[in-house]
C-alpha cells in the first residue's frame, strides 16, 4: 500500500455569486504587483525537487500496481520557471478534455475576452395591429454556442415588447444557429419555437425559467407555420441578440467540459489542426507536441504533451494579465464551482481542468502553495484503471505537494476569479443583450 501524508484542507470555501443581473464590482488589483506571484518566463529550466520527484514516483508506482505501466504515463510539475519533476513530459499522448485548454487559448488569442456572437432576427411581411406578423420570422445565427432556454425566453420577451405576439407564417432558420447544444438547425428551430410560447413548455423549460430573475415574463409568442432551414433569407432587421462574452462561454465550457461548445469553437477556428497551431504558437512550444483532430478531446487521436498542456495554461495566464482576468475566470475553481470537479479532494482555490476517456484520466491546472507560490501541473494517466481510484491517486499527488509546501493564508490574486464580468449563470437570459437594430 502507498500511504501518503494526511493533508489538512481549508474549510472556508469561495462562494459563488448570487443570481441576478448585478453590475460589475470594483476589484483591487494591487496584489498583482507582489513579486512572489510573478509568472515564469518563456523558457523553464530543470530544477529537480525531492518532494515533487517523490510525489511523481509514488504516482507512477501506484499506477503500475493497477496494471498501468509507467512507460505510458505523462507528468509535468512546474513552479515559476523551474521544472520540479516530469515524466515523458515532451511526448504527446492522449489528453482527453485537456484538449479544451488548447481550444480556450486558441479562442482567446483569436477573439479576445469580450467577443460576442450575434443572432439576428428579421421579419418577412408586415406587422399588423394586435401584434400579428403577417409573414415569416427569420432567425439568422451568428455562431452562439451557448444559446439555451434562458436566452430564447429573453429573446421571445424582447420580440413581444417590440410588438410581435403571433407569427402567421414560418420560422426560418439561417446562418450558424444552434440551440441547447443541438447541431441540427431544424431541431434547434423546433426548440426555439417551443421556448417562445409558455403553452408549449415542458418541465425542463419551466425548471430553467425558475432560475431566471424574479419578475421575468413568461412569453406567449405563437408561430403558426413550420420550421424551415434555408442557406439565407432576406428580411427586414427587427432585433439583435448578443451572446454572452467569450470569457463567460469558455468558463461554462470548461466547468462542465461541454464537448459541443469546444468542437463548435474549433470549427469556427478552422478545425483541430488550426487550434493546435494557434495554441502551440501562443504557448511557444513545438506544434509537434499538440496533435488535435477536434476541440473537445473526444478520441485518443487528440494528443498533447504534459509540457504542452502546462505551457498553454501559463501562456493563457500571461495573456489575461492585461485584461484584468486570471485562469480562474476560464477554468473551474475548487470550492467555487462543481461541474466535473465536484468530488475532487483538492486545495480550495485551485483552478483545474479534468479529462476522461475510456482509457484516459487527466488533470491539469494550478495549485497555490505557501512555499512554492503557484504550482502548475499536468497529470495524464493512460490505461484501463478504475476512474474513482485514478481520481484519488491524482488528488494525492497534489495533496502531497500542498502538505509539504503549505497552503497560503490568502488566495493569490493571480489565480483569484476577477469578477470582471458577471458569472455566466447570473447572465443567462439577461434582456439587456437584446436590442433593436
Amino acid at each position: 500500500m502507498f500511504d501518503l501524508l494526511a493533508i489538512g484542507f481549508l474549510t472556508t470555501l469561495l462562494n459563488t455569486k448570487s443570481e441576478g443581473f448585478t453590475g460589475m464590482r470594483a476589484v483591487d488589483w494591487s496584489p498583482w504587483s507582489e513579486s512572489r506571484w510573478v509568472l515564469p518566463g518563456p523558457e523553464p529550466v530543470d530544477a529537480p525537487d525531492t518532494i515533487a520527484i517523490a510525489a511523481r514516483n509514488y504516482h507512477l508506482q501506484a499506477l503500475a500496481a493497477m496494471g498501468m505501466p509507467a512507460a505510458n504515463q505523462g507528468i509535468w510539475i512546474q513552479s515559476g520557471n523551474e521544472i520540479l519533476a516530469s515524466h515523458r513530459g515532451t511526448v504527446p499522448i492522449p489528453a482527453a478534455s485537456l484538449t479544451k485548454i488548447a481550444t480556450t487559448l486558441a479562442a482567446f488569442s483569436t477573439w479576445g475576452p469580450d467577443h460576442q456572437f450575434d443572432t439576428l432576427v428579421g421579419i418577412q411581411g408586415s406587422l399588423q395591429p394586435g401584434g400579428i406578423l403577417q409573414g415569416n420570422l427569420v432567425v439568422k445565427g451568428g455562431g452562439d454556442p451557448l444559446f439555451v432556454w434562458e436566452e430564447a425566453i429573453a429573446l421571445a420577451n424582447a420580440l413581444q415588447q417590440r410588438g410581435i405576439r403571433q407569427v402567421t407564417g414560418n420560422l426560418i432558420i439561417t446562418g450558424d444557429f444552434a440551440m441547447n447544444f443541438q447541431g441540427d438547425p431544424q431541431r434547434s428551430g423546433e426548440l426555439l419555437r417551443q421556448s417562445f410560447n409558455t403553452d408549449l413548455w415542458t418541465s425542463e423549460i419551466s425548471e430553467q425559467f425558475a432560475k431566471m430573475p424574479t419578475g421575468t415574463p413568461r412569453p406567449r409568442l405563437s408561430i403558426t407555420g413550420n420550421i424551415q432551414v434555408a442557406p439565407e433569407a432576406e428580411a427586414t432587421p427587427f432585433l439583435r441578440h448578443r451572446s454572452l462574452s467569450l470569457t463567460q462561454i469558455l468558463k461554462a465550457m470548461n466547468i462542465y467540459s461541454n464537448n459541443f461548445i469546444a468542437d463548435d469553437m474549433a470549427r469556427k477556428l478552422g478545425g483541430g489542426p488550426a487550434v493546435a497551431q494557434l495554441a502551440a504558437t501562443a504557448a511557444n512550444i513545438p506544434v509537434a507536441e499538440v496533435q488535435l483532430i477536434n476541440g473537445s478531446g473526444l478520441g485518443e487521436e487528440n494528443r498533447i504533451s504534459p509540457r504542452g498542456v502546462t505551457a498553454m495554461l501559463i501562456a493563457l495566464q500571461e495573456q489575461l494579465r492585461s485584461h484584468e482576468l486570471t485562469v480562474a475566470d476560464f477554468l473551474p475553481v475548487v470550492g467555487r464551482e462543481r461541474g466535473t470537479i465536484g468530488r475532487r479532494q483538492l486545495t480550495p482555490g485551485s483552478a483545474v481542468k479534468t479529462g476522461t476517456l475510456d482509457r484516459v484520466s487527466s488533470l491539469a491546472g494550478v495549485v497555490p502553495t505557501r512555499d512554492r507560490s503557484l504550482v502548475w501541473f499536468t497529470l495524464i494517466d493512460i490505461g484501463a484503471g478504475d476512474l474513482a481510484i485514478l481520481h484519488q491517486q491524482q488528488d494525492r499527488v497534489l495533496q502531497t505537494l500542498s502538505g509539504q509546501w503549505g497552503i497560503p493564508d490568502t488566495l493569490p490574486a493571480e489565480i483569484r476569479p476577477s469578477d470582471r464580468l458577471p458569472s455566466y449563470q447570473a447572465e443567462l437570459g439577461n434582456p439587456a443583450r437584446n436590442e433593436a437594430p
